[in-house]
């Protein structure tokens, strides 16, 4: 009898293009600008992207443009968590501190603080125009496109 192996990765194939921004505004805003210079309405989901059960949330925000079959998202690259420090038992005062731990969606880019993430079964964007757009915006500082192939952590970008 013939052995058969399947693999699941052939199946997803999944064309998407990536663009890194780098800013330090709330997500709501940057939402906001990207919805008023691109013509998009970004909405912000329900719920955020967890990974690992609860270890680190992002901010998720999707429109879908039905009439051009493009959906757009914008994930947030940086989890900032506060959490309980060790400390050793028996001292002589007891002090809970708090240390801030940051997380990151796509640890290779962990200086990106957000991505656009543009799924279009057509392959009409044009992601220079939406590059030069991005760049006028002055609260954001810059902005660049990204090969997901090259990312090790691309499964976290599947929704």
């Amino acid at each position: 009898m013939a052995l058969h192996k399947l693999l699941v990765d052939d199946f997803y194939d999944d064309t998407y293009k990536l663009i890194a921004i780098h800013c330090r505004l709330e997500d709501y805003r940057l939402a906001y600008l990207l919805n008023k210079n691109l013509d998009i309405n970004l909405e912000r989901k329900a719920e955020d992207i967890d990974i690992k059960y609860l270890e680190s949330s992002y901010s998720f925000f999707e429109w879908n443009n039905e009439t051009e079959y493009i959906t757009w998202n914008l994930i947030s690259n940086v989890c900032k968590k506060e959490e309980d420090s060790l400390s050793s038992t028996g001292t002589l005062f007891e002090t809970s501190e708090k240390v801030l731990k940051t997380f990151h969606l796509i640890s290779e880019y962990n200086r990106v603080d957000y991505f656009i993430k543009i799924s279009d079964e057509i392959q009409n964007v044009n992601e220079k125009l939406i590059l030069s757009k991005l760049q006028a915006i002055p609260q954001i500082i810059t902005s660049y496109t990204v090969d997901p192939l090259k990312i090790k952590s691309k499964d976290h970008l599947i929704f």
